[in-house]
């Protein structure tokens, strides 16, 4: 069967023609979605065919083996041509004037659809998806490995079609499709904070192994007597993990001989501290003292220490006499 010389054979719609983009018939609306203008002669073929509604094409690019679907707004195109959005000719390769094979086709309802833009520019604007929604009100169907255009605020964003479900090809009119967003193309995830490299001088002065320090010693300043004469004591050295019974043995006859005083001293100091009572103080001469001994007892004490010296005795009018002369 053939109609206006353009062979319609079979029960479905499938035909050749030459393509144009939508900017040859001054419908710039055709740009913001993804339905074609076909000729009259298509609309009295496919009224006579028995087709699902809403009407779903399916066009390919014979040359490159690229497939794509999409939907019709009008009838008015000359025969034999169809005009259809730039976008979508760039998508099948196609050049002003290209021949297309055009199919009728039946597609499912999508489910699911996941979307990957092209720049990180369409994430900025303030409602992405409000956007896109308001969109596809324009498009009819979606196909896997599409890329559809956003034009927004007198700007065009590109968007993949990353996939769709149930199918490759769906139909998104009257559905209700949940939208998926992929990171865009051109985006980057964040570096990680490197560490800086350490300098030659860096690793040279890291590589040379710290001087030992001096370890402590006490007392190693020089000594002086009290008649001017230098003094040829040297005190030995003494590590700190050295006993304390180690260091008094170190010492010998010589240090305990020149420090006999002050141990005595500091003993006699100990011994007597023993005898104070906890909790007091005692300052003075009495400081020694063994607060339970009486005062004259310590006295008589201190003089029988001294029997050499006798303090002389008292004697009552031991003075001279003298008279008194008329």
């Amino acid at each position: 069967m053939y109609f206006d010389g353009y062979g319609y054979r079979g029960t479905s719609f499938e035909q050749r023609y030459q393509c144009f983009s939508a900017s040859f018939i001054d419908k710039p609306h055709v740009e913001t979605g993804d339905r074609i203008i076909m000729p009259p002669s298509a609309l009295d073929r496919l009224a006579s065919l028995q087709i699902d509604y809403p009407m779903l094409f399916e066009f390919r690019n014979d040359a490159v083996e690229r497939v794509s679907h999409c939907g019709v707004l009008e009838f008015v195109a000359e025969e034999g041509m169809i005009y259809m959005p730039y976008w979508m000719m760039e998508n099948m390769l196609l050049q002003e004037g290209d021949l297309v094979h055009v199919k009728n086709v039946t597609l499912p309802k999508g489910t699911y659809v996941k979307l990957q833009p092209h720049t990180k520019d369409f994430l900025d604007i303030s409602n992405p998806k409000a956007i896109l929604e308001t969109t596809l009100r324009n498009f009819s169907c979606l196909t896997t490995g599409d890329s559809i255009m956003v034009a927004y605020n007198n700007k065009k964003y590109y968007i993949d079609i990353v996939e769709t479900r149930p199918s490759n090809a769906i139909s998104i009119i009257e559905t209700d499709c949940e939208v998926d967003f992929a990171p865009p193309l051109d985006y980057k995830e964040p570096e990680k904070p490197v560490a800086p490299t350490k300098g030659k001088e860096q690793a040279v002065a890291e590589a040379i192994e710290p001087e030992a320090e001096p370890k402590f010693v006490a007392f190693t300043g020089t000594g002086r007597r009290l008649d001017g004469k230098s003094s040829n004591y040297q005190p030995q050295p003494i590590s700190s993990a050295a006993r304390p019974s180690d260091v008094k043995q170190s010492g010998g006859s010589s240090s305990s001989s020149r420090y006999g005083h002050s141990q005595q001293s500091a003993g006699s100091s100990s011994v007597n501290g023993t005898r104070r009572s906890h909790g007091k103080l005692v300052f003075g001469q009495n400081a020694h003292r063994n607060p339970n001994e009486n005062p004259k007892e310590a006295s008589k004490e201190s003089k029988q220490e001294q029997p050499g010296k006798e303090e002389p005795k008292f004697q009552a009018f031991s003075g001279k006499r003298y008279k008194l002369s008329k």
